[in-house]
């Protein structure tokens, strides 16, 4: 039974690597031979962007079944030391895509550090409490880079809570400018970093799940007090889980922002977090073949809707709705069991007739 379910899963992960990968070459080569329309390339990163932000989501919310309310708020971490780490170097690091590659891994350890501060006290809470507590603390991290000014001058860098605070020397630049965020930032984020980025988030997170690590997990959400009772460290392994969510939401923020010319911090709000999590239960709790579905499906439809203007969001709203009684539906679980069923059965007589010939 242990062998049959290693070997479902392998199956698993290689039919998701083999997805992300054959859809990245069809995209990019459509984009090359000049295929896709413009505002479809650039639907490209953010989808990738989301893709990586509901996967890592899924490591909290579906394999170690905590209600995180606050992922935005890391993404948003990533996102604002991605745009002062790109502006530090602009002038220093020629190379775009090392200056991206560092300006994400900054984001993410420094997303995994907030992830590290907010998870020792709040992953000790349950259910309900937990979702409260990491809301509030997404919307402090909002806020602390709302009113975040950062300034770059000959005497090096200058960080304030205020304008006044911050005196620039004569050819200084403003890099964050409090509640209007970063503006004027060099858009280096491409789309082959994106794909490597998924690629890197899918290697974390599905070997993190079928690590031991990942079996303690799925025991402490199955059952926290038997996992307890046979020594497994639950905040430890919860808090694991969520820093590496945090870690890889802050890479995924640092792309995102460093992808537009512009961003503030009203981008990462509860709004957000509640799209993180949408993502994740209409694709499956725990199921990151689905998560990267429908991310891809949920952020295409409001986005190809929008020359209905005032309905789009009403029609989305519908499909959510649609989504979500189809997907939970009994009778569309045992529809999909006997189709199983029945595949199965033809290949096994297709076995059947060929060893028979065979013999």
């Amino acid at each position: 039974m242990r062998i049959k379910n290693d070997r479902k899963t392998q199956l698993t992960n290689f039919l998701t690597y083999a997805l992300v990968i054959v859809a990245f070459v069809i995209l990019q080569y459509m984009s090359e031979g000049k295929m896709l329309t413009k505002s479809m390339q650039g639907y490209l990163i953010p989808i990738c962007v989301y893709i990586v932000l509901a996967v890592s989501l899924n490591l909290v919310v579906g394999i170690s079944g905590e209600l995180s309310l606050g992922h935005a708020g890391f993404m948003g971490v990533g996102a604002f030391t991605g745009v002062i780490i790109a502006g530090i170097f602009r002038d220093t690091i020629d190379n775009e895509i090392l200056r991206l590659a560092l300006s994400m891994v900054c984001g993410g350890v420094l997303a995994g550090v907030a992830g590290f501060v907010v998870g020792i006290p709040v992953l000790r809470l349950r259910g309900d409490y937990l979702a409260i507590v990491t809301l509030a603390f997404g919307e402090i991290l909002k806020n602390i880079f709302g009113n975040l000014y950062v300034g770059k001058d000959i005497n090096g860098i200058q960080f304030a809570f205020s304008s006044e605070a911050i005196k620039l020397a004569e050819g200084g630049k403003m890099i964050l400018k409090g509640p209007m965020g970063a503006a004027g930032i060099k858009k280096i984020a491409t789309f082959p970093v994106a794909f490597v980025l998924i690629l890197i988030t899918l290697f974390v997170v599905l070997n993190l799940i079928n690590s031991k690590e990942g079996r303690a997990i799925k025991a402490i959400r199955d059952n926290r007090i038997a996992a307890e009772s046979v020594g497994i460290n639950v905040t430890a392994f919860k808090l694991k889980a969520f820093v590496t969510s945090a870690f890889l939401a802050g890479m995924a923020g640092a792309l995102f922002a460093l992808n537009y010319s512009s961003v503030n911090a009203s981008q990462f709000n509860f709004n957000t977090s509640i799209n993180i999590l949408v993502f994740v239960v209409l694709g499956g709790m725990g199921n990151i073949l689905g998560s990267i579905i429908s991310t891809t499906v949920l952020y295409l439809v409001p986005e190809l809707l929008r020359e209905l203007q005032d309905y789009r969001m009403i029609i989305y709203a519908i499909v959510l709705i649609v989504v979500m009684l189809v997907t939970w539906s009994p009778k569309v679980k045992q529809m999909i069991q006997v189709v199983q069923v029945r595949i199965k059965d033809l290949f096994k007589k297709k076995d059947k007739k060929g060893g028979s010939v065979n013999g």
